[in-house]
């Protein structure tokens, strides 16, 4: 897999730290990291990412709403990941969740699927 620039959404501080850690190992670059649902918005919007990992629920917005606002503009590939799949899956039924906890490879896994997705279409 080529490496990606990906925007990672997260709130949890160590979780991000975890996150951009693992993807670093496997040769992708983080663009950005945001907290919020406003930090993401912005983000995406000027750092343009080819990928798109959120948390679901943040403490300030909602990462569901930001991939929302952002697909309004752009097109971007998303893998969420949430301890709370159905809420996510009720709003966007053909997204990819990873359920808190999960493995590196389950990552590795999500990133494949959703980047063979994106090149079928």
């Amino acid at each position: 897999m080529k490496p990606l620039n990906i925007l990672l959404v997260e709130d949890d501080g160590l979780i991000a730290m975890l996150l951009t850690q693992m993807l670093e190992d496997r040769g992708h670059s983080i663009c950005a990291s945001a907290a919020t649902e406003a930090e993401a918005i912005e983000a995406a919007l000027a750092h343009k990412p080819e990928l798109i990992i959120s948390d679901s629920r943040l403490r300030v917005g909602d990462g569901v709403a930001a991939i929302t606002e952002i697909l309004r503009h752009q097109t971007v590939h998303y893998i969420f990941v949430s301890g709370d799949s159905a809420a996510i899956l009720a709003r966007f039924p053909q997204a990819i969740v990873l359920r808190k906890p999960f493995r590196e490879e389950a990552l590795v896994k999500a990133i494949a699927k959703v980047m063979a997705a994106a090149e079928l279409t």
